[in-house]
């Protein structure tokens, strides 16, 4: 499996996560789509919001990145927010 975290500060980064939230089932709906998804998370910080996806494999957190930015672009391009801190790599130990 492969993770892929995504740290969104700065401006518009709370609006972001403001509108994710507003529009949880659509977000949820693009997401479920992606290849191989095993887990996507959102979570709200003080300064924005970070995301977690792991997928079976690499090609499938490369997609969510490509599904998230492109959601991003269309739903929330006046809100100014920058391109997401990225950490990716194998997923050691996954417990649910």
């Amino acid at each position: 499996m492969h993770a892929v975290v995504r740290f969104y500060t700065g401006a518009g980064a709370k609006e972001l996560f403001d509108l994710l939230e507003e529009r949880k089932v659509e977000v949820e709906n693009i997401i479920g789509k992606v290849t191989g998804l095993v887990s996507y998370t959102l979570i709200r910080t003080p300064d924005g919001g970070t995301s977690v996806t792991v997928c079976q494999d690499k090609a499938g957190t490369d997609e969510s990145l490509q599904v998230a930015a492109n959601w991003i672009k269309e739903n929330a391009p006046d809100l100014g927010v920058g391109a997401p801190a990225v950490s990716e790599g194998s997923v050691i130990i996954q417990e649910n």
